[in-house]
């Protein structure tokens, strides 16, 4: 008996609900236009939300996806900042790391599959009558398994040639583009870099540019003993790469490299570090927060769109409870609750909110494809800020319509029938 008299009453309200919404749609269709108008700052703001966070969405994925491609495990170990007669020395001028650095980790590390030196210089590359300005890497046979570079033809110098002070290089598309430009075959022919002559043992597949800007393809590796010995005279490291097992242990392989380096330069608890190592997921996590900030500034931003959209409702709210006075003092004169008229501007004012951002989240989705497409800028909608644009707009609707909607709720019925 009391669960049919709760379905009786559920019915009752629904139906309740039912009428008062048909009502409220009735009174916004009545004036179109002035409901357009209405709508435009809701349609606005919800559009600008959807476009700015696909935006900022797509630019994590691509900055993801682009340092992925250099290799997501990665590991660099540079040398660290150091006090030398009360100043401070810049990284670059320091020479901590060793050859025997590298032996250690080397043999030592097992959470790095694989560990190059790198040494790298700067300066002219020469075919003929064809020069390109580029840098030169030494780096061991690994180094491309570690920048995930794979070879289009010809193949990678061996761990003989490296211990020989081979004068071989494998060079990147860019040099292939500018000292063989009229598409001769470069493998086994002779270039220059500055005075020193290199054979051309391999090309690089193309790989584009990466996260910064810089071309991966302007490039010449060459044995790093060669580097060394012949294009710098030096005999420490600039740069250690690795990479690690996983990138899941790319943290736990950072803690192993730095506990060998430790042990290797003698350094006491006490001490400070003389060398730096950081993996790519801390790159990766860097740049994603980066952009999160620039992404809740521009959410921000186009929110206040949002605000103005809220307060013109509650404007137009006001304006519809003062033409229909009259016709609110009728129904209650008739027996209708205040409850009910309540209701009924409330639904109106969500009505028009959620319309609004029906219309906002369409025109969001259609600007992100117009960025994409037209700016080539990267972009990917996600559901969640579509369902918080709605559940905004449905906010924004019952707190900018609740006071309108009361007002007219709390109207006299005899003094609302004298209205003129």
């Amino acid at each position: 008996m009391l669960q049919k008299h709760w379905l009786h009453y559920q019915r009752k309200i629904n139906m309740r609900l039912l009428n008062l919404t048909k009502t409220a749609w009735k009174a916004i269709l009545l004036n179109k236009v002035r409901t357009l108008l209405t709508m435009l700052g809701i349609i606005i703001g919800v559009a600008s939300v959807i476009a700015m966070l696909a935006i900022g969405e797509g630019s994590k994925e691509s900055i993801r996806t682009q340092i992925s491609s250099m290799g997501s495990n990665m590991i660099n170990i540079r040398p660290g900042a150091d006090m030398r007669g009360g100043v401070r020395l810049d990284p670059s001028e320091m020479q901590s790391l060793k050859l025997a650095d590298f032996t250690a980790l080397k043999e030592q590390a097992d959470l790095l599959t694989d560990v190059s030196p790198q040494v790298s210089g700067s300066g002219q590359a020469i075919n003929g009558a064809n020069n390109w300005p580029t840098s030169i890497y030494g780096v061991a046979p690994n180094f491309i398994d570690i920048k995930k570079f794979t070879i289009e033809e010809g193949s990678m110098f061996t761990e003989a040639e490296v211990n020989s002070f081979s004068k071989v290089a494998v060079i990147g598309q860019t040099i292939v583009e500018n000292l063989f430009p009229n598409g001769e075959d470069p493998i086994g022919k002779m270039i220059r870099f500055g005075t020193t002559p290199f054979k051309v043992i391999g090309v690089l597949s193309e790989k584009g540019e990466n996260t910064f800007g810089q071309d991966q393809d302007d490039v010449i590796l060459s044995p790093y003993t060669t580097v060394q010995k012949r294009i710098l005279a030096i005999d420490y490291l600039q740069t250690i790469v690795a990479s690690a097992v996983s990138e899941e242990l790319a943290q736990n392989a950072v803690s192993q490299v730095s506990d060998i380096l430790r042990e290797q330069h003698h350094i006491s608890d006490n001490e400070e570090d003389d060398f730096n190592v950081f993996s790519m997921d801390e790159l990766i996590s860097t740049f994603s927060s980066t952009s999160e900030m620039l992404t809740v500034l521009l959410v921000a931003i186009a929110s206040i769109s949002l605000l103005i959209g809220g307060i013109g409702i509650m404007n137009i709210m006001y304006v519809s409870v003062k033409e229909r006075t009259r016709e609110i003092g009728l129904r209650m004169a008739v027996g209708g609750k205040g409850s009910d008229i309540l209701w009924q501007f409330l639904i109106e004012a969500i009505l028009i909110s959620i319309t609004g951002g029906l219309i906002g989240v369409s025109l969001g989705m259609l600007a992100t494809v117009f960025i994409e497409n037209m700016l080539s800028w990267p972009t990917s909608v996600t559901s969640y800020s579509i369902i918080i644009s709605f559940a905004v707009c449905a906010v924004t609707g019952i707190f900018f319509g609740w006071y309108p909607a009361r007002k007219a709720a709390a109207l006299d019925p005899i003094n609302a029938l004298r209205y003129e």
